[in-house]
């Protein structure tokens, strides 16, 4: 009996763990047929912080915009995306804390890449992006064209070679933790981030197309989670939304990732330690169409006493000119250089992402379809012709940029007395004359450029190198329905609109995925090319259509030439069918630079490098400012990447351990260098710790009662021998 009973409870027990079998086999396919289909996914950081002093900013084009210091490190984040057991299959997304992928930097990284071994020969030309934040705090001085390089007084190794080794070094750590994943994708609104700076001309287009949209710039953020199949926690995210790099003021000369960079950082913060966050999470906060977009949401105002708003039409106040025009963030403050105001609008931006990312597996939307294709091909845009929807030829024309280029935006102005909207010679007749100086232009580019008054035909001028590209990248990448067009020029909001929808009419006409295609745009990547506005936008001739480079016909060229490649994109091609197309120059080694290396450092009599001249108190309450000021050297002896220039340490409970509480990649620990005498070569460095303003905001407030320290890391250079390493170290003080 006993045996028999044993015998139905072995069976019973057979069934059972069959049927738990079967439930957990059936859940986990139920499970990963929920998350979409497998990918080879990996994601990579690297620090891209170049020289912090002494050299110009991009992005103003402002030659007093020189740098003094660090607010935030900055970073390249990179992202493959590959098909599993096809590594021919797959592309590289990078996100570049800078103002924009360009020419030159592409090449040293696809040059850097390439050096890597043969295992990272499946990277190249036709499936790397190249793409910046457009973050108008970084170093400058990096670009292939002339044009960029006049307010940086050239090209500069040292920042050059930053980006790539950074952007390299972050493709190399994505690649070494490929491994098979999901890929999900969410959109959610974010207000407060953004309006229109050039409302007048976007209200140039036509009614019944602006009726389709509820805002005048997109406030969508799109959001691409990247999860690990082994465990299902996440590696990344990647999103898109559009807001200027502009957050951080013309007159601030600390090096930052603007907004962007401030919501990276703060994801990547708020997920470090997460249950369903791998260690190692990276967050990319790409660009999308940001042409008209400004982060500066309170509007435009005259800082002329008169409290008014700048005109709508011109950007100008009562005495008709801009430099008194200037647009304000939502923490407005005429002294903090939009510090406040960037922190806060990154956090925006920083906000909607996490929360979408929260509510993901359930708001989610699976990639399907285990196709990865990328095409990329050189597209010259000298007098290019093609057809119009309604059958009409059209062309574009040599690079060329307009009177109201030169007068900047709200943002920041530009300077004498340009204006936007200007579709003449500006008031000042010496102007024309000197835009003569430079070049006249062609009768045949002054009518392909009609209406736009040519003020630098840079697309025709060559001497000492070209000024401005004319060549320039065509490329999409594309998993399973989501498809990424990557832009070389800033678009603005309805020419990305347009750019998008005939991307995804076409691919759905070309049947190219089996879920609906959801298509995002990237940029500026690969060659900056200044603008892209529509050609109704381009008639008004504000600050944006002044800067579309190849003429009206600029965007439905782009759409043409994008519409051309999508066939690559099919599951069926190879990729292979498009030619290479004309490469740019090269201009890397004939650059032209007027930059000054450092020459030597030397320590005031009595002291020596790294001695705090400057102790903090023994004692600040919560929201105060630590200051310690040392002994300092150039910065640019030693860029200190994947390290730190500055800490804050604090003691630790056992009384005699120091531990690394803040370093320069926070926000809150800001790195100021100045030189004290140019002769004898002698400098200071203060390094601020701002306590609470910003550290309850993303949830890493400062632990009160304890002590705290300050240290600097420097590198010296003597007029004769090598540089030299050196630290200093603060008092202790207790923050309560």
């Amino acid at each position: 009996m006993a045996r028999l009973l044993g015998q139905k409870l072995l069976t019973f027990l057979s069934v059972l763990l069959l049927a738990l079998t079967q439930l957990a086999v059936a859940t986990d396919q139920s499970r990963r047929a929920a998350k979409g289909d497998k990918y080879l996914i990996g994601v990579g950081k690297g620090d891209i912080t170049g020289p912090v002093v002494e050299i110009n900013f991009a992005g103003y084009a402002s030659t007093s915009q020189v740098g003094s210091g660090l607010r935030q490190r900055i970073y390249a984040r990179a992202f493959i995306i590959g098909e599993i057991g096809k590594p021919e299959n797959r592309f590289v997304y990078v996100v570049l804390d800078a103002q924009s992928g360009d020419t030159a930097v592409r090449n040293g990284v696809l040059e850097g890449v390439a050096a890597l071994g043969s295992a990272y020969s499946v990277y190249g030309q036709s499936n790397i992006a190249l793409t910046g934040t457009h973050s108008h705090s970084g170093p400058g001085a990096f670009f292939n064209y002339l044009l960029p390089q006049i307010t940086s007084l050239g090209f500069d190794k040292q920042s050059y070679q930053a980006l790539v080794d950074g952007a390299v070094l972050a493709i190399k750590r994505a690649h070494e933790s490929l491994q098979e994943g999901y890929l999900d994708v969410g959109t959610t609104k974010v207000t407060g981030a953004n309006i229109n700076r050039s409302l007048y001309a976007y209200l140039a287009n036509p009614a019944a197309e602006r009726a389709q949209y509820s805002d005048d710039v997109d406030k969508t953020l799109t959001l691409l989670r990247f999860q690990r199949a082994s465990d299902s926690k996440n590696i990344g995210v990647l999103t898109w939304f559009p807001t200027h790099g502009t957050s951080m003021l013309g007159n601030n000369t600390h090096v930052s990732g603007d907004n962007k960079g401030v919501a990276a950082i703060l994801f990547e913060q708020a997920v470090s330690g997460s249950s369903n966050a791998a260690d190692g999470f990276v967050a990319g906060f790409s660009q999308a169409n940001v042409g008209d977009t400004t982060p500066n949401v309170l509007g435009a105002y005259c800082d002329d006493g008169s409290g008014q708003m700048c005109s709508l039409e011109t950007s100008t106040c009562a005495d008709g000119k801009s430099q008194s025009c200037h647009g304000r963030g939502p923490a407005f403050d005429k002294v903090d250089l939009g510090v406040t105001s960037c922190f806060e609008v990154g956090r925006r931006q920083f906000a909607g992402a996490k929360a979408l990312y929260d509510a993901f597996d359930s708001a989610a939307v699976p990639v399907v379809g285990s196709t990865v294709r990328s095409f990329h091909y050189f597209q010259d845009m000298q007098y290019y012709t093609f057809p119009l929807d309604n059958g009409t030829q059209v062309q574009t024309c040599p690079a060329a940029l307009g009177y109201s280029f030169a007068a900047g935006t709200s943002d920041w102005p530009g300077a004498f007395d340009f204006t936007q909207a200007d579709s003449g010679a500006p008031n000042n007749p010496l102007w024309s004359v000197v835009s003569g100086l430079l070049r006249v232009p062609s009768a045949q580019q002054v009518k392909c450029q009609q209406p736009k008054p040519v003020l630098l035909d840079v697309g025709e001028m060559s001497t000492p190198y070209a000024w401005s590209p004319n060549i320039v990248d065509i490329q999409s990448l594309r998993v399973g329905q989501f498809i990424i067009i990557v832009s070389p020029s800033e678009a603005t909001t309805m020419a990305g609109r347009r750019w998008r929808n005939a991307v995804k009419t076409a691919a759905s006409s070309l049947s190219l995925t089996t879920a609906e295609p959801i298509v995002v745009l990237g940029g500026p990547a690969n060659t900056y090319a200044h603008y892209v506005a529509t050609p109704e936008e381009y008639a008004i001739q504000r600050y944006e259509g002044a800067s579309t480079l190849f003429g009206q016909w600029e965007l439905p060229a782009y759409i043409n030439l994008t519409l051309r490649g999508l066939p690559a994109l099919s599951p069926s091609s190879s990729g292979a069918a498009l030619p290479a197309g004309p490469s740019p120059p090269d201009n890397r080694k004939n650059s032209l630079s007027f930059i000054t290396g450092v020459v030597q450092d030397n320590a005031p009599p009595g002291k020596k490098f790294g001695q705090c001249t400057g102790q903090p108190s023994a004692q600040y309450s919560v929201g105060a400012t630590v200051n310690a000021t040392f002994v300092g050297a150039n910065p640019r002896n030693n860029l200190r990447l994947e390290g730190t220039f500055a800490a804050v340490e604090q003691l630790q409970s056992d009384g005699t351990t120091w531990k690394r509480y803040r370093d320069d990649s926070d926000w809150e620990l800001v790195y100021t260098w100045t030189r004290t005498n140019f002769l004898l070569g002698y400098s200071e460095v203060t390094i601020s710790w701002e306590t609470g303003k910003w550290d309850g905001a993303n949830g890493r407030e400062v632990e009160k009662g304890r002590k705290y320290r300050v240290r600097y890391y420097g590198d010296y250079k003597p007029l004769i021998g090598k540089v030299t390493a050196f630290e200093g170290v603060s008092n202790e003080f207790v923050v309560a």
